[in-house]
């Protein structure tokens, strides 16, 4: 028998259901639910940079998803409206990026999380941090 899915699971995949940029990256999400997010992804060539290392807008995407995961897991719709990341650690191609959210901050109109993203070797690469503006307006 298979397990019924839960409010933010269906919440999540509704939402990842039309964000092409969230699929371009190739993100996956672990483990979903109110408040918290985790999800991973694999560097590939294209994403890097000059330097040939992981452009930095690859890490900061991944955390803004994560960030929009957790934020919106309540049924919520929650915008971002501030954010910032601190790279730490340079990732290469076929590094493997996990970003986990905890939410730090809730009311009924601000929501505040910090992510975490490390890399398969557990080793901390960010710190991505978003405050988000909770509408009203609730998912389908």
């Amino acid at each position: 028998m298979e397990k019924e899915a839960t409010k933010p699971e269906i919440v999540i995949n509704n939402l990842l259901k039309e964000d092409w940029f969230s699929d371009w990256l190739g993100i996956e999400v672990l483990e979903i639910r109110e408040g918290y997010c985790k999800v991973q992804m694999q560097v590939r060539k294209e994403m890097l940079n000059g330097f040939g290392i992981t452009h930095g807008g690859i890490t900061y995407s991944l955390g803004d998803t994560c960030l929009a995961l957790a934020s919106n897991s309540y049924g919520r719709q929650s915008l971002s409206v501030e954010t910032s990341i601190s790279h730490t650690k340079s990732t290469n191609v076929g590094d493997t990026l996990i970003a986990e959210a905890e939410e730090l901050s809730l009311t009924n109109r601000i929501g505040i999380y910090s992510i975490t993203i490390t890399n398969q070797n557990n080793e901390k690469v960010a710190f991505f941090r978003g405050s988000v503006y909770r509408t009203s307006k609730e998912w389908k």
